[in-house]
Protein backbone atom coordinates (compact mmCIF):
# COMPACT_ATOMS: atom_id res chain seq x y z
CA UNK A 1 0.00 0.00 0.00
CA UNK A 2 1.58 3.34 -1.03
CA UNK A 3 2.69 5.79 1.69
CA UNK A 4 1.51 8.69 -0.43
CA UNK A 5 -1.74 8.86 -2.40
CA UNK A 6 -1.38 7.82 -6.01
CA UNK A 7 -1.28 10.83 -8.38
CA UNK A 8 -4.66 10.01 -9.90
CA UNK A 9 -6.22 12.81 -11.95
CA UNK A 10 -10.03 12.80 -12.24
CA UNK A 11 -11.41 12.06 -15.69
CA UNK A 12 -13.84 14.61 -17.07
CA UNK A 13 -16.77 13.69 -19.28
CA UNK A 14 -15.04 15.23 -22.29
CA UNK A 15 -12.09 12.87 -21.71
CA UNK A 16 -14.32 9.85 -22.30
CA UNK A 17 -14.84 8.43 -25.82
CA UNK A 18 -18.45 8.76 -26.92
CA UNK A 19 -18.60 5.32 -28.54
CA UNK A 20 -19.41 2.48 -26.11
CA UNK A 21 -16.83 0.02 -27.43
CA UNK A 22 -14.12 2.65 -27.48
CA UNK A 23 -15.04 3.66 -23.93
CA UNK A 24 -14.74 0.06 -22.68
CA UNK A 25 -11.29 -0.20 -24.28
CA UNK A 26 -10.26 3.24 -22.98
CA UNK A 27 -11.12 2.42 -19.36
CA UNK A 28 -8.63 -0.45 -19.10
CA UNK A 29 -5.68 0.98 -17.18
CA UNK A 30 -7.70 3.80 -15.65
CA UNK A 31 -8.55 4.00 -11.96
CA UNK A 32 -11.65 3.56 -9.83
CA UNK A 33 -11.52 5.51 -6.57
CA UNK A 34 -13.83 5.54 -3.56
CA UNK A 35 -13.05 8.27 -1.02
CA UNK A 36 -14.49 7.37 2.37
CA UNK A 37 -14.29 9.08 5.78
CA UNK A 38 -11.98 6.30 6.94
CA UNK A 39 -9.70 6.58 3.90
CA UNK A 40 -9.31 6.09 0.18
CA UNK A 41 -9.85 2.86 -1.70
CA UNK A 42 -8.56 2.66 -5.26
CA UNK A 43 -7.55 0.22 -7.93
CA UNK A 44 -6.51 0.07 -11.56
CA UNK A 45 -9.27 -1.17 -13.86
CA UNK A 46 -8.00 -4.32 -15.58
CA UNK A 47 -11.18 -5.65 -17.21
CA UNK A 48 -14.32 -4.20 -18.80
CA UNK A 49 -17.16 -5.30 -21.08
CA UNK A 50 -19.08 -3.19 -23.60
CA UNK A 51 -22.87 -3.30 -24.00
CA UNK A 52 -23.42 -1.03 -27.01
CA UNK A 53 -26.60 0.30 -28.57
CA UNK A 54 -28.69 -2.50 -30.08
CA UNK A 55 -27.03 -5.28 -28.07
CA UNK A 56 -29.79 -7.70 -27.05
CA UNK A 57 -27.92 -8.59 -23.84
CA UNK A 58 -27.90 -4.98 -22.65
CA UNK A 59 -30.27 -3.88 -19.88
CA UNK A 60 -31.12 -0.91 -22.12
CA UNK A 61 -32.18 -3.01 -25.10
CA UNK A 62 -35.94 -2.86 -24.34
CA UNK A 63 -35.85 0.90 -23.83
CA UNK A 64 -35.90 3.13 -20.79
CA UNK A 65 -37.50 1.61 -17.70
CA UNK A 66 -37.67 2.58 -14.02
CA UNK A 67 -34.76 0.28 -13.19
CA UNK A 68 -32.35 1.20 -16.02
CA UNK A 69 -32.68 4.98 -16.28
CA UNK A 70 -29.04 5.53 -15.36
CA UNK A 71 -27.96 3.83 -18.59
CA UNK A 72 -29.62 6.68 -20.48
CA UNK A 73 -27.65 9.41 -18.71
CA UNK A 74 -24.67 11.09 -20.35
CA UNK A 75 -21.55 8.91 -20.41
CA UNK A 76 -19.71 8.64 -17.10
CA UNK A 77 -22.61 7.93 -14.72
CA UNK A 78 -22.85 4.82 -12.55
CA UNK A 79 -25.50 2.22 -13.27
CA UNK A 80 -25.63 -0.14 -10.29
CA UNK A 81 -27.73 -3.26 -10.67
CA UNK A 82 -28.39 -6.14 -8.26
CA UNK A 83 -27.88 -9.38 -10.18
CA UNK A 84 -29.48 -12.70 -9.22
CA UNK A 85 -30.49 -11.07 -5.94
CA UNK A 86 -26.95 -11.53 -4.66
CA UNK A 87 -24.31 -9.20 -6.14
CA UNK A 88 -24.25 -5.58 -7.21
CA UNK A 89 -22.61 -4.81 -10.56
CA UNK A 90 -21.03 -1.44 -11.30
CA UNK A 91 -21.63 -0.27 -14.86
CA UNK A 92 -20.94 3.10 -16.43
CA UNK A 93 -23.24 4.82 -18.90
CA UNK A 94 -21.92 5.37 -22.42
CA UNK A 95 -22.88 7.40 -25.48
CA UNK A 96 -24.86 10.66 -25.38
CA UNK A 97 -27.68 11.46 -22.97
CA UNK A 98 -30.92 9.55 -23.73
CA UNK A 99 -29.00 6.84 -25.65
CA UNK A 100 -29.06 3.60 -23.64
CA UNK A 101 -25.68 1.89 -23.51
CA UNK A 102 -23.00 1.12 -20.99
CA UNK A 103 -19.87 -0.71 -19.95
CA UNK A 104 -19.41 -3.14 -17.08
CA UNK A 105 -16.40 -2.71 -14.80
CA UNK A 106 -15.46 -6.34 -14.21
CA UNK A 107 -12.24 -6.22 -12.19
CA UNK A 108 -9.60 -3.98 -10.64
CA UNK A 109 -6.12 -4.48 -9.27
CA UNK A 110 -6.42 -3.23 -5.64
CA UNK A 111 -3.85 -0.56 -4.84
CA UNK A 112 -4.97 1.76 -2.02
CA UNK A 113 -7.06 1.06 1.05
CA UNK A 114 -6.30 -2.66 1.18
CA UNK A 115 -7.28 -2.99 4.88
CA UNK A 116 -10.67 -1.45 4.10
CA UNK A 117 -11.22 -3.93 1.26
CA UNK A 118 -10.02 -6.85 3.34
CA UNK A 119 -12.43 -5.90 6.13
CA UNK A 120 -15.30 -6.31 3.65
CA UNK A 121 -13.89 -9.54 2.21
CA UNK A 122 -12.08 -11.18 5.14
CA UNK A 123 -9.76 -14.10 4.49
CA UNK A 124 -9.67 -13.47 0.73
CA UNK A 125 -6.26 -13.31 -0.99
CA UNK A 126 -5.23 -10.05 -2.64
CA UNK A 127 -5.71 -11.50 -6.13
CA UNK A 128 -9.38 -12.21 -5.43
CA UNK A 129 -10.38 -9.08 -3.52
CA UNK A 130 -11.92 -7.39 -6.57
CA UNK A 131 -11.46 -9.97 -9.36
CA UNK A 132 -14.99 -10.12 -10.77
CA UNK A 133 -17.82 -7.56 -10.79
CA UNK A 134 -19.58 -8.72 -7.62
CA UNK A 135 -16.35 -8.91 -5.67
CA UNK A 136 -15.38 -5.45 -6.91
CA UNK A 137 -18.51 -3.77 -5.56
CA UNK A 138 -18.28 -5.60 -2.23
CA UNK A 139 -14.62 -4.68 -1.72
CA UNK A 140 -15.21 -1.02 -2.57
CA UNK A 141 -18.47 -0.67 -0.65
CA UNK A 142 -20.59 0.10 -3.73
CA UNK A 143 -24.33 -0.52 -3.53
CA UNK A 144 -27.64 0.66 -4.93
CA UNK A 145 -27.17 4.15 -3.46
CA UNK A 146 -24.60 4.86 -6.18
CA UNK A 147 -26.99 4.21 -9.06
CA UNK A 148 -26.98 7.39 -11.17
CA UNK A 149 -23.90 8.81 -9.44
CA UNK A 150 -21.71 11.03 -11.61
CA UNK A 151 -18.31 9.34 -11.75
CA UNK A 152 -16.75 12.42 -13.37
CA UNK A 153 -17.06 14.68 -10.32
CA UNK A 154 -13.70 13.72 -8.80
CA UNK A 155 -15.16 13.06 -5.35
CA UNK A 156 -16.91 10.24 -3.55
CA UNK A 157 -16.86 7.47 -6.14
CA UNK A 158 -14.95 8.55 -9.23
CA UNK A 159 -12.78 7.54 -12.17
CA UNK A 160 -9.32 8.85 -12.95
CA UNK A 161 -6.02 8.31 -14.70
CA UNK A 162 -2.29 8.69 -14.15
CA UNK A 163 -0.99 10.84 -16.98
CA UNK A 164 2.22 8.96 -17.77
CA UNK A 165 0.68 5.49 -17.92
CA UNK A 166 -0.21 3.70 -21.13
CA UNK A 167 -1.48 0.13 -20.99
CA UNK A 168 -1.64 -2.55 -23.69
CA UNK A 169 -5.19 -3.81 -24.07
CA UNK A 170 -6.33 -7.31 -25.01
CA UNK A 171 -9.78 -8.28 -26.27
CA UNK A 172 -11.93 -11.38 -26.12
CA UNK A 173 -15.59 -12.37 -25.95
CA UNK A 174 -17.81 -11.60 -22.98
CA UNK A 175 -18.50 -13.96 -20.07
CA UNK A 176 -21.70 -15.60 -18.84
CA UNK A 177 -24.04 -14.74 -21.71
CA UNK A 178 -26.51 -17.00 -23.51
CA UNK A 179 -26.57 -14.97 -26.76
CA UNK A 180 -24.29 -12.63 -28.74
CA UNK A 181 -21.41 -14.58 -27.22
CA UNK A 182 -19.25 -14.27 -30.33
CA UNK A 183 -18.71 -10.51 -30.17
CA UNK A 184 -15.23 -9.32 -29.04
CA UNK A 185 -16.50 -6.82 -26.46
CA UNK A 186 -14.47 -7.73 -23.37
CA UNK A 187 -11.27 -5.78 -22.80
CA UNK A 188 -8.50 -6.58 -20.34
CA UNK A 189 -4.93 -5.90 -19.28
CA UNK A 190 -2.81 -8.73 -20.74
CA UNK A 191 -0.87 -10.69 -18.14
CA UNK A 192 -2.73 -9.27 -15.16
CA UNK A 193 -3.45 -11.79 -12.40
CA UNK A 194 -6.48 -9.69 -11.41
CA UNK A 195 -8.52 -10.33 -14.58
CA UNK A 196 -11.55 -12.55 -13.92
CA UNK A 197 -12.79 -15.61 -15.76
CA UNK A 198 -11.02 -18.65 -17.25
CA UNK A 199 -7.46 -18.02 -18.37
CA UNK A 200 -8.15 -19.85 -21.65
CA UNK A 201 -10.51 -17.05 -22.72
CA UNK A 202 -7.76 -14.44 -22.65
CA UNK A 203 -6.81 -14.69 -26.30
CA UNK A 204 -3.38 -13.26 -27.14
CA UNK A 205 -4.46 -10.58 -29.58
CA UNK A 206 -4.48 -6.81 -29.38
CA UNK A 207 -7.63 -4.70 -29.11
CA UNK A 208 -6.26 -2.65 -31.99
CA UNK A 209 -6.06 -5.64 -34.34
CA UNK A 210 -8.12 -5.53 -37.52
CA UNK A 211 -9.85 -8.83 -36.70
CA UNK A 212 -11.49 -7.40 -33.59
CA UNK A 213 -13.63 -4.77 -35.24
CA UNK A 214 -17.36 -4.95 -34.45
Amino acid sequence: MPNQPLPIIPLLRDDLPLDTVELARFMVGKYLVHDLPEGRISGRIVETEAYPVGDSTSHAFAGRRSYNGSMFLARGHAYVRLTYGVSYMLNMSAEAEEVGAGILLRAIEPLEGLPLMEARRPGVPLRDLARGPGRLTTALGIGQAFDGYDLCMGRGLWIGAIETEQMPVGVTTRIGLSREMHRPLRFFEPGSAFVSGPRKLLMPRSADSTDTQI
